[in-house]
């Protein structure tokens, strides 16, 4: 009788233990889920200036102090990455890696410029931290409100000629590589192409990025 008792809280035990891995992979599993699939946000938010304007014309100084005219055409016909950044973003930290992987991929007619708004300070400490000295970064609170960033980080492409190509709030690399895809499409937004892809298909398109429609095609 003794013997019974022990081997079966032996493999109560067992089983308690393998119920507790099961939880917790499936705890792992659901969070990665919602990484993929929450707020990854609509690319595209339909405030400020719209696809295929021109954009307004900003004339500032970067960070560097060397002087930087953004929205305006550009004789060598490169094209600017606006990416809207804060030291207190986590997705924005999170993103960096990618947001430079991505531009150094298209270098050849693309250029990055960082903006945020703060203190210098604080800035330049994001900067040395995440080493994007290499890349202009300008403070301008005007520059997010012309473009009405209400969430980060967003990221706007403005052609050669000075119009906006594409823009959207950019959680991953799917959403950041569908806003170049956009530009290089000749289309208005990664969602216009894939409502026309797939017109009866109900899954927003942000799910549908999420899931890899578009961004299988770039991943290295």
């Amino acid at each position: 009788m003794h013997d019974a008792l022990v081997i079966s809280h032996v493999v109560l035990w067992i089983a308690v233990l393998a119920l507790s891995a099961v939880v917790l992979a499936l705890i792992r599993q659901i969070g990665v889920l919602h990484e993929r699939i929450a707020p990854m946000g609509a690319l595209t938010m339909d405030k400020g200036p719209k696809v295929g304007d021109r954009s307004p014309v900003f004339e500032l100084t970067d960070l560097a102090h060397q002087p930087l005219t953004l929205g305006a055409p550009r004789d060598d016909l490169r094209s600017s990455l606006l990416m809207f950044v804060s030291p207190t973003c986590p997705v924005c930290k999170k993103l960096l890696p990618i947001v430079k992987s991505v531009v150094a991929a298209e270098s050849q007619w693309l250029d990055l410029i960082f903006t945020s708004d703060g203190e210098p300070s604080e800035q330049e400490g994001f900067i040395r931290k995440y080493q994007l000295g290499q890349y202009s970064f300008v403070l301008s609170s005007e520059l997010g409100m012309t473009y009405r960033v209400s969430k980060l980080p967003y990221a706007v492409l403005i052609d050669h000629e000075g119009i906006v190509r594409a823009k959207g709030l950019v959680n991953t690399r799917e959403h950041l590589e569908s806003i170049v895809a956009a530009k290089q499409m000749g289309i208005g937004s990664i969602q216009e192409y894939l409502k026309n892809l797939h017109p009866h298909d109900s899954m927003e398109p942000a799910a549908a990025i999420a899931n890899g429609e578009k961004g299988n095609q770039h991943h290295g």
